[in-house]
């Protein structure tokens, strides 16, 4: 079984990097997107199984990327991939709907941790 994952990060280098490790775990199908409004749309057309998205984009943020799609009925599960302190977010993430905060972090184990966190919610 394959789990689509979109990815959205407003950082192209960011993304990519991301997109290669969630890419090299076992039955991950990444597709990566820079700017949230597009994501907004993607998403909306359906075939995704989770959404990362990191927290801090122009246009939209992460929180307000979330919210649009509860607002439009859209329950698929949605990470915040981000490097804020959890802290910081979790009462506004709750309100916005988001399924998940993933920690960022340094070094390559951040990523497996992330992959463990969508198969968790999917």
């Amino acid at each position: 079984m394959s789990i689509d994952v979109l990815l959205v990060d407003e950082d192209r280098d960011v993304l990519e990097i991301v997109e290669t490790f969630l890419g090299q775990e076992d039955g991950f199908v990444v597709t990566g997107e820079t700017d949230p409004e597009t994501a907004l749309g993607r998403i909306a057309d359906g075939g995704y199984d989770a959404v990362v998205s990191d927290y801090k984009m122009p246009k939209l943020d992460g929180l307000e990327l979330c919210s649009a799609l509860r607002d439009r009925g859209n329950d698929v599960p949605f990470l915040l991939f981000t490097a804020r302190e959890l802290e910081d977010l979790e009462g506004a993430a709750d309100d916005a709907g988001v399924t998940n905060i993933v920690q960022k972090g340094t070094g390559t184990e951040q990523y497996s941790v992330l992959a463990d966190h969508i198969r968790d919610v999917v």
